[in-house]
Parts: structure tokens; sequence; C-alpha cells
């Protein structure tokens, strides 16, 4: 299906003033050479109209974009661009003047179950077919400028924009089976959030976000308690090559 409703091409538009560079050095990946940024559709500003799809890139946040999503979705296909970090390097700018900017990596790195801590805005839309999801691996650069007393966890240092650095790969889940593939195989036939947070080695409260996510996708169900976490199992059973309907 094209993307109904393409009314105008933007240029320098709305959208584009205090964007990040990350966002908008991805919205030139998206669009290579025949893609058009910016595009009104159906009343909203898409990030990119290629090949007959709406392509949306979205950084973070996504319950800000959960009333478009579900609106243009009904007409035309649409993918959601969700940059997972999994190298990131930090610059501080210099502090006063003759100061020199400093720049290490950061030994934090986000993995692809990253994706369900915005996810849950809308879960559900995986259901659609005219939606679909893809993560792109980046190299990201955060940078970072002093401001008296702001942020005193990190001694003042508040980070002001991220640069892509490098795109290194990407992921396409084009339905909830796909998105059931990140799920670590070796889950019993009966887990708890505990479980899935050991087994993927992610944090607890990730962990809970990401069963959410699936149960709304209707890939697990809730089959009882153990003491008080629930206990879930998949809707789908597991062979040895992939997931069987």
């Amino acid at each position: 299906m094209a993307c109904d409703g393409v009314s105008e091409m933007r240029s320098n538009a709305i959208g584009e003033l205090n964007e990040q560079p990350l966002h908008a050095a991805l919205k030139n990946v998206y669009a290579g050479d025949t893609g058009l940024q910016e595009v009104r559709v159906r009343g909203f500003i898409v990030d990119v109209f290629r090949d007959g799809e709406c392509i949306e890139i979205q950084t973070g946040n996504f319950s800000g974009i959960r009333e478009k999503l579900s609106k243009l979705v009904r007409t035309n296909h649409l993918r959601l661009v969700f940059p997972i970090v999994i190298e990131k390097w930090l610059l501080k700018l210099p502090r006063r003047p003759g100061d020199k900017a400093e720049r290490r990596k950061s030994p934090k790195k986000e993995t692809l179950y990253h994706l369900f801590n915005e996810f849950v805005a809308f879960p559900e839309l995986i259901l659609n077919t005219n939606f679909s999801l893809e993560c792109v691996e980046v190299v990201a650069e955060e940078v970072r400028k002093y401001t008296s007393g702001k942020a005193w966890r990190t001694h003042g240092w508040v980070p002001v924009e991220r640069r892509l650095l490098d795109v290194c790969h990407t992921r396409p889940f084009p339905n909830a089976q796909a998105l059931e593939t990140l799920l670590p195989r070796d889950l019993p036939g009966q887990f708890t959030t505990a479980d899935l947070a050991s087994m993927a080695g992610i944090p607890k409260w990730l962990s809970q976000k990401t069963v959410y996510c699936y149960r709304k996708m209707r890939s697990i169900q809730v089959v009882g308690k153990q003491g008080r976490f629930n206990l879930y199992r998949r809707s789908r059973q597991q062979s040895g090559n992939g997931i069987l309907g």
C-alpha cells in the first residue's frame, strides 16, 4: 500500500528546529538518495517517506507519538526506527576558556531489550499489519556541558546533544513473532520476570516492562503464581529452529 495522504514535502520544517544531531543523522541514513524528509501525511509530519513507506525515527519518549502512529497505521505502512546505543562516547566541553575538551568511552551500553523501555507506550501496535519496528545499533557520542547548579549526580555536567558516529547493524521486527526471537531460548516452560531478568542479563525493572509488552502482544500469558510473582508461558510453542504457531 502506498503512503496515502501525502500532501506536501517540507524543507527546513517544524521538527528540524532544535532537532538533535543523532535524529537528524538517522533521517539522512534512512532517506538515502531517493527518500523525502519532513513530509506531511494526513496532518502529521513524518520523518521520512521512501518507496511508499512512512518512516518515523524516535530516539525516546514513545508515549509522545502514540496518537500520531495509531492514526497513520490505519491507512499507511509505517516503520518505527529506534536507535540502540551499543557503544557510547562521552565528550565534556571545555568548562572555562583555555580548558580542553575531555573525551572517554562510557562503560554503559544498551541492548535490544532497551526497546521495551519505550515500547510499553503501545506494544499492541505490532499486531497491526501496517506497522513494523526496526532497531538500529549505533555508536554515538554524548556531548555534555558544565552548568553550575544543575545535575548534582553528575557534578554539574548536563547532556546537551547526542551525535551519530557509526551505524553498526539493523534488526527489523515486522511482527510479534519476530520480536519473540528476543526471548532467551533457554527460558523454562513457565517463568517469572526474575527468570527473564537473570537469563537475559537485564535489570528487573526492564524485565517487567518487557513482560508487559509481550503480554499486550499476546506472545505470553499468565498461567499462575509462584509466591508473589506471576508465572508466564509462551503463547506459541518454541521449536528447535524458531517459534511454532
